[in-house]
């Protein structure tokens, strides 16, 4: 499957909406991701409801919420009639995850699990089989801009390596700090980049140009691995 790059929509420019989508459709984006923060679970206020419905009214490529919230619960239903194709619930934050996750699915939606940094991946142990989407935080969450976390690398592949001990199909995402060298180390190993400043957001280059690029990185990483494996 080709690599699929989400553009974070907390970074776009919310007074020009509906070209900031245009444009970034055009440029090649496969899903648009859309944070939700309550400055409880993660020290920011992010998108809500109502963003969420102006961004469903434009959008004509799918689109994702990430529950940063300290009770994600209360809000599956209220997220889930928005029309979103996953929703992800960070592993940390539900008491009874597997019946969160659980609840995701039976409304027919994907149901996506977000590890932070500090969260090892024997988290995931008794989850996997109502798990479609782990996506692993490589920066603490709540604000753009951090320095990417450089044993994200090792544990996206020890990931890899449990999805196949487990022979679970569920997908790779990774979120924070993603730049054209870490689309390059890890473009043969993650199904969906999440895209913010480092890699999309750019003052020196336009959306496709920067999505063109990671294109070309996703490549070599995987001409890298089929050369490795021969």
């Amino acid at each position: 499957m080709k690599v699929q790059f989400c553009p974070s929509l907390m970074c776009v420019d919310f007074a020009r909406l509906s070209e900031e989508l245009i444009n970034l459709e055009n440029a090649g984006a496969a899903m648009f991701h859309i944070d939700v923060m309550d400055g409880h679970f993660v020290p920011n206020f992010a998108l809500g409801p109502e963003d969420i419905k102006a961004i469903s009214k434009l959008a004509t490529i799918p689109y994702d919420v990430h529950l940063m919230v300290t009770n994600p619960d209360p809000y599956i239903d209220r997220f889930a009639d928005l029309g979103c194709s996953i929703i992800y619930v960070h592993a940390e934050a539900p008491v009874h995850l597997h019946r969160t996750l659980s609840n995701i699915r039976s409304r027919g939606i994907k149901a996506g699990v977000a590890i932070n940094p500090g969260t090892p991946l024997s988290v995931l142990d008794e989850v996997l089989d109502v798990v479609d989407v782990v996506m692993v935080m490589s920066v603490n969450p709540g604000f753009a801009g951090q320095p990417f976390i450089t044993s994200s690398v090792s544990k996206i592949r020890r990931l890899k390596a449990m999805l196949q001990q487990h022979q679970s199909k569920a997908q790779i995402a990774i979120d924070g700090a993603i730049s054209p060298e870490i689309v390059k180390t890890l473009g043969a190993d993650v199904d969906m980049f999440i895209l913010g400043t480092a890699g999309l957001f750019r003052k020196d280059m336009s959306y496709k140009q920067a999505i063109d690029v990671l294109n070309e990185q996703a490549a070599l990483a995987h001409k890298t691995a089929q050369q490795m494996s021969a």
